[in-house]
């Protein structure tokens, strides 16, 4: 195989004008200490408390809830829905702010196609493993070490999804 010298010239890479800018900008202000991330440590092990506690973490409950046999995983979604359009509403409303003091910002959203793939592949995979990306924790938490494969199906999931995002259709 003969490989002729354009084949062999380094290129430069593209320079792009603008810096990447991400379609959910975080707008934070800096960054918090290891010691400061102990909060988000500590609401997440309430987290997985309250939902095992609940049985939202519940092979059966999700599959109730796929099979139509049972409202209670309706009801929690449907619940959790309300209380977010409230918050939101409320922050609108009373120009809520963090508890730093900054302002609290929203984004509008684009709908795209690929949302309703994405939310069907979604689906199907939370279907078949039972577990959705929060509760993965709390299951491997309670004892269910085989949860240990879908969790890592999701990273896996995720880094091709980043991998392969711009070839999509977003």
């Amino acid at each position: 195989m003969a490989i002729n010298k354009e084949q062999l010239q380094i290129k430069e890479p593209v320079k792009t004008a603008q810096p990447f800018v991400c379609d959910a900008p975080n707008e934070q202000k800096y960054g918090d200490s290891p010691q400061g991330l102990l909060k988000y440590l500590i609401v997440g092990i309430v987290f997985g408390i309250v939902f095992t506690k609940a049985e939202i973490i519940s092979w059966f409950r999700i599959q109730e809830m796929f099979r139509l046999q049972s409202f209670f995983m309706y009801g929690v979604i449907g619940s959790a829905i309300l209380v977010g359009m409230l918050s939101v509403q409320l922050i609108k409303r009373f120009n809520i702010k963090t508890i730093q003091g900054e302002k609290v910002v929203l984004h509008n959203k684009e709908f795209k196609k690929g949302q309703i793939i994405g939310g069907f592949i979604f689906g199907l995979g939370w279907a078949i493993t039972g577990a959705c990306p929060g509760p993965i924790f709390a299951q491997i938490g309670s004892g269910f070490s085989v949860v240990i494969v879908t969790l890592l199906s999701a990273i896996a999931g995720t880094w091709l999804y980043g991998k392969f995002s711009h070839k999509l259709p977003n």
